[in-house]
């Protein structure tokens, strides 16, 4: 029979032994991690423009020929000295407005159109939510949206992430015919407010503060960008042409 002290020695020694291993693999396997991230981060922007691919060359197929990185700042200027992938959004959204450096997506389609998509960060019930959401060559209409969670309940805020939910965005507007930002608001049937349907979808039954935090996120998220909407209108006057 071992004696204590023995039996003490063999587990530290086991210890030390299997958290060695397990950093080495954690190490190996870190860049194959971070690049999964990075290639589910480009399939979501996709899904914004309504483009779903499987397998990962497809995806980085489609996102090189059709996705072009710029950042903005709060004026709406195109800023050459910084790249997409060194910009947190969540560090963004919590800086004075003015401050903040804005990442665009914009995707060119085969047939040469344009669709810009904003990326979106937010709060659920129970933690981040997030998403992308395109808007056609009007800088108007929504062509396309995404959105996702951490840990919203099954079967209520988490309805988010799927598809009927965000399909309902084609197709709305997020400027009023009087000119000003009202967003895509995310509201119930039986709420009475002053927007016509274009400006309007339907909250998750059940999912009240998912909903509220995802409307939340469509304002504060998407009306930063509309200084650089208004440059492109005034620049490109065929970009206000609908499709």
């Amino acid at each position: 029979m071992h004696s204590n002290r023995y039996t003490l020695l063999y587990a530290g020694v086991l210890s030390i032994i299997t958290a060695i291993v397990l950093t080495v693999a954690a190490e190996g396997l870190k860049p194959a991690q971070v690049a999964n991230i990075a290639l589910d981060k480009k399939s979501n922007i996709l899904k914004a423009v309504r483009l779903s691919f499987t397998k990962g060359e497809e995806i980085e197929h489609a996102y090189t020929k059709g996705i072009q990185e710029v950042v903005l700042n709060s004026s709406g200027e195109v800023l050459t000295g910084l790249k997409i992938n060194d910009i947190d959004l969540k560090k963004e959204l919590s800086k004075p407005a003015k401050d903040r450096h804005l990442p665009l997506y914009i995707f060119t389609a085969d047939d040469a159109r344009k669709y810009y998509i904003v990326p979106l960060r937010g709060v659920g019930l129970w933690g981040p939510i997030w998403g992308y959401i395109s808007l056609e060559n009007d800088l108007n209409t929504v062509y396309g949206a995404f959105f996702d969670h951490k840990s919203e309940t099954p079967g209520l805020g988490a309805e988010i992430a799927e598809i009927p939910f965000q399909q309902q965005f084609q197709g709305k507007k997020i400027i009023s015919e009087q000119g000003q930002f009202v967003s895509v608001n995310v509201v119930k049937k039986t709420d009475k407010l002053n927007l016509s349907d274009e400006h309007r979808v339907d909250a998750i039954s059940g999912g009240t503060i998912t909903s509220k935090g995802t409307d939340a996120m469509l304002k504060n998220c998407t009306a930063p960008y509309l200084a650089y909407f208004e440059k492109i209108k005034n620049e490109s006057p065929s970009n206000q042409q609908a499709p």
